[in-house]
């Protein structure tokens, strides 16, 4: 069995930093920071994605990132934390299965993150926004972690807060659960996958999964 885990949202909570990171980066270009709320409706996104549709010019939107990832990288590990469980999940998870992370954040700053926090060990692949051309909700980074871990998709999972985690999932023909403790709510959550396939955590989600 492989299981594959989104990180924000899922397994981590960087609300704080990235919220402060778009502000630097808005900040640093003389625009009004949009309010949290609508910051936070699009994480999930690659960060060229998100400014876009926060209203920056597509042709713009590259020296934001720049931006966004210079003040990031500062605070990234002092203002993120575990969230409740995920910690008890990745344990879990990993006496049964092989374990992944398949996200939109920068895979370098990811890594960084889950060593800072002590659970790097636990995954035996990482694919992050640069190792791929085509982000979630397309199946290019969860076929890409299958093809780094060399296995077959017939016992794989993918555990998320989006719609994007769930539809690359049914792209990738592999299985997958919804979280709740992330950026997107039951309701649209049952948009893309069935209702008893959305629990309220990673640590739900695992047990879901293996017990």
């Amino acid at each position: 069995m492989t299981i594959l885990f989104d990180l924000d949202g899922t397994l981590i909570d960087s609300t704080e930093a990235i919220l402060e990171s778009f502000g630097k980066a808005f900040e640093a270009f003389d625009m009004p920071t949009p309010e949290d709320e609508l910051i936070k409706a699009e994480i999930g996104h690659p960060l060229d994605v998100m400014f876009a549709r926060l209203g920056i010019d597509e042709r713009e939107t590259d020296k934001y990132v720049l931006a966004y990832k210079k003040h990031y990288q500062k605070i990234s590990c002092a203002k993120t934390v575990l969230l409740p469980d995920a910690r008890e999940a990745v344990e879990l998870a990993s006496k049964y299965a092989v374990l992944g992370v398949v996200t939109t954040k920068t895979g370098k700053y990811s890594i960084e993150l889950l060593e800072y926090m002590g659970i790097m060990d636990y995954f035996d692949v990482l694919v992050g926004r640069e190792d791929v051309e085509f982000p979630k909700p397309h199946p290019e980074p969860i076929l890409k972690a299958i093809s780094k871990l060399q296995i077959d998709t017939n016992d794989v999972w993918m555990i998320g807060d989006t719609c994007m985690d769930i539809l690359s999932a049914k792209s990738a023909n592999i299985q997958s659960i919804a979280v709740t403790s992330g950026y997107a709510s039951e309701e649209s959550l049952k948009s893309c996958t069935d209702s008893d396939k959305i629990v309220d955590n990673a640590l739900k989600a695992v047990q879901f999964i293996t017990l």
